[in-house]
């Protein structure tokens, strides 16, 4: 029965991820965006507190759950298990899949080790950050749903609205594809990675490589509930052994690893004598299957050293602390921003860059396809913002409300109206209206009335007009930017429009 309820809330926690991704219509962030926000790190990196002792409590009374039920990259890999299983070669097919492997302890150590120090840089420098990201297990599901899933359910849907459109209804609405080709290339990198780890080795990806496994590990070797074996019950069969995905069980010895046992309760189904129990954690003389005093020297000298990391990185965190639709006539090149536009909630460059972990959650969350990842490499696979295709609504608030790490900082409509992300900055030589075409797009669209035409001329108030931007109203929102028809129509020929936001480092209040 635990197995079952294992898998039914595995199950089910994955959906819900990956909708977040997946669904453009923002149904699934209503219901389930909470879900993004009770994974480890980004509760850690948001400072959501209930969340974090939450998961610590829950991992020390129950061991790696985290790992089963919660994490999408983890339950990711029970699927591609699962699948092993029944699409594998014969061998594969059957069971008896796994076998006993020591544990990777240096490794393990070293990979958390370097994440630690990248998680405490990162409050100071986007680069550390978005390394860091790349290890993070929930961020990196994030890219794979986003830039792999992603995309081929909007294909499909397209599909469908093209078909339901010749057939006389519209239930299914066309959406854009995005796919950002660096971020591709990671995605899929770590998605062949985790499922060719998961496929051969069961959840040696978890033990190996996942620092957040690896810090979880630690602290359920100190688990009230935990696997536990009866020798006086055991046969020496050693199926548990052959079939432990996390690879932790030692049948010879009647040892259980439980740093690296993720409690998926496997053993349990497997043991036909019930010799393995989900128990309370026993006593030290009547525990026999605890892998010997220089184990539980090295995992609480582990423990230590990556809850101090933790720590010292929470430290470190707490001392920095419209109009209608407008269609494009044809796409516009983004100009060259000397200071990039980072979302209202961000706070400014550095705040985002110290606190995201680059999951894509909230790229796939802008309705308006404004928000899209960096290729930059001080803020790889970061958001910036960029108006194409259209610009940063006022009303919308959509990216604060779904960001798990505290980078986008939630606003609503009227308190983001109010801040500054940007200024506005025209170039005269290619604006038409200066040039002898009737235009004020920039003015008529500006939702804060920041823009005026007035005359080039003083001395002829009726003849050619230009735009005048006051900063002081301003909010570097993008629709100047976006309704330029500069590119588009006119006598000037260009690739991007007449007028232009440049970000600001420091976000503020008008």
């Amino acid at each position: 029965m635990l197995k079952k309820i294992r898998i039914i809330i595995g199950v089910l926690s994955l959906l819900a991820v990956t909708l977040l991704f997946v669904d453009v219509s923002g149904v699934a962030r209503h219901y389930w965006g909470w879900m993004a926000k009770i994974q480890f790190i980004p509760a850690l990196l948001a400072m959501n507190v209930l969340a974090v002792l939450f998961l610590i409590a829950l991992t020390l009374l129950l061991g790696r759950v985290y790992c089963s039920v919660i994490c999408p990259l983890g339950i990711w890999q029970d699927v591609v298990i699962r699948l092993r299983t029944w699409f594998g070669g014969a061998k594969k097919k059957r069971k008896n899949r796994f076998g006993y492997a020591p544990a990777w302890r240096r490794t393990r150590l070293t990979v958390v080790t370097c994440f630690c120090v990248l998680l405490v840089l990162g409050l100071t420098t986007a680069t550390a950050a978005a390394f860091a990201g790349l290890l993070e297990p929930y961020s990196a599901y994030g890219r794979i749903a986003s830039q792999v899933f992603a995309p081929a359910y909007d294909w499909l849907n397209n599909c469908l609205a093209g078909w339901s459109e010749t057939n006389g209804n519209y239930m299914f609405t066309p959406v854009q594809i995005l796919v950002v080709v660096p971020v591709l290339i990671v995605a899929s990198i770590t998605f062949v990675i985790v499922t060719a780890m998961a496929w051969i080795g069961g959840r040696d990806y978890c033990n190996i490589i996942c620092p957040v496994g690896t810090i979880l590990g630690y602290m359920s070797k100190y688990a009230l509930l935990r696997p536990m074996i009866d020798t006086s019950r055991c046969n020496g069969c050693r199926k548990c052994e052959r079939n432990c995905k996390a690879r932790c069980i030692n049948g010879k010895e009647h040892k259980i690893d439980h740093t690296r046992c993720v409690a998926c309760m496997d053993c349990l189904d497997n043991c036909s004598t019930g010799a393995i129990r989900y128990t309370w954690r026993r006593g030290r003389s009547m525990d026999k299957t605890s892998a010997g005093k220089s184990d539980d020297t090295a995992g609480r000298r582990a423990f230590l050293l990556s809850g101090g990391m933790i720590a010292g990185a929470l430290a470190v965190k707490a001392s920095v602390e419209g109009d209608g639709a407008l269609a494009a006539i044809k796409e516009k090149k983004t100009p060259l921003r000397k200071t990039p536009i980072v979302p209202p909630g961000a706070l400014g460059l550095v705040h985002l860059g110290s606190h995201c972990t680059a999951c894509q959650l909230c790229v796939r969350a802008c309705p308006e396809g404004v928000l899209r990842p960096s290729t930059e490499l001080d803020s790889f696979m970061q958001p910036r913002m960029e108006f194409t295709s259209s610009y940063c609504r006022p009303e919308c608030t959509s990216c604060s409300d779904v960001c798990p790490a505290g980078a986008i900082l939630p606003l609503d409509a009227a308190a983001k109206s109010a801040v500054k992300i940007g200024r506005a900055v025209v170039d005269l030589g290619q604006c038409i209206s200066v040039n002898g075409q009737k235009c004020g797009n920039c003015s008529r669209q500006c939702p804060s009335g920041a823009i005026t035409m007035v005359p080039v001329d003083a001395a002829q108030p009726e003849g050619r007009l230009m735009p005048v931007v006051c900063d002081d109203r301003c909010i570097g929102c993008g629709a100047c930017e976006y309704s330029c028809p500069v590119g588009t129509a006119g006598i000037i020929e260009s690739d991007h429009s007449a007028i232009h936001v440049e970000g600001i480092e420091i976000h503020r209040e008008l």
